[in-house]
């Protein structure tokens, strides 16, 4: 069936985005505004977009009558952010920053979440997260009246001490994380049930086609 979103509304072009673009990792974003107020809300139109320089993007809608939330505020205020990621021990902590509370309230003491501050930015991250990445915003795009996308330089990674196999090489224990992803409605899922697939090579491809043996 075919769907043009320019007909269909926002509400039903939101459900066909959501539903079908899935599992999404989540942005457990933690901002600061000027005068030092925490926010931090999850954000599941997020993804990493590239290593040189390292950089993740993440979407940020509006209510169209409360319009932007604290997060896209203070980011656009101070340039500065942190990511956290989920794992499933915090899931339910973080359903709560989710709330749609009053401006200025701090959603990790509704959560009873702790904060470690951070190295290079102003907001601090949760301690309690097995990853986080301190940014910076290198730019950002209005592409609807209540929609922003951010992009972020990753400055600093933080990595729990038992997820790292071999700090200088970089290899970490990615099922230890214990990572949640979004789905469609209030569903999520979990990172545990994988598969491997080697990416194929264009000479070995080729001489299998044919039948070739290569030395």
């Amino acid at each position: 069936m075919r769907f043009d979103l320019e007909e269909v509304g926002t509400q039903n072009a939101y459900k066909l985005l959501a539903a079908t673009v899935m599992p999404r990792p989540i942005a457990w974003v933690v901002t600061q505004d000027a005068e030092g107020r925490i926010n931090a809300a999850p954000f599941s139109f997020f993804n990493v977009m590239g290593s040189a320089p390292p950089t993740v993007a993440i979407g940020l809608l509006a209510d169209p009558e409360r319009g932007f939330k604290d997060t896209a505020r203070n980011i656009l205020d101070t340039g500065e952010f942190v990511v956290n990621l989920v794992p499933e021990r915090l899931v339910r902590a973080m359903n709560v920053t989710a709330i749609d509370a009053p401006r200025g309230v701090e959603e990790l003491s509704l959560a009873g979440l702790a904060t470690e501050p951070s190295a290079r930015v102003r907001p601090p991250r949760i301690a309690e997260s097995p990853v986080a990445f301190e940014c910076v915003s290198l730019s950002s795009v209005e592409t609807g009246p209540f929609q922003v996308v951010v992009i972020g330089h990753v400055l600093t990674v933080h990595i729990a001490d038992d997820c790292v196999l071999d700090a200088e090489r970089a290899h970490i224990d990615t099922p230890r994380l214990d990572l949640v992803a979004r789905s469609y409605g209030s569903d999520y899922v979990r990172s545990r049930d994988t598969f491997s697939l080697a990416r194929p090579k264009w000479r070995e491809w080729l001489a299998e086609r044919d039948g070739k043996i290569i030395e």
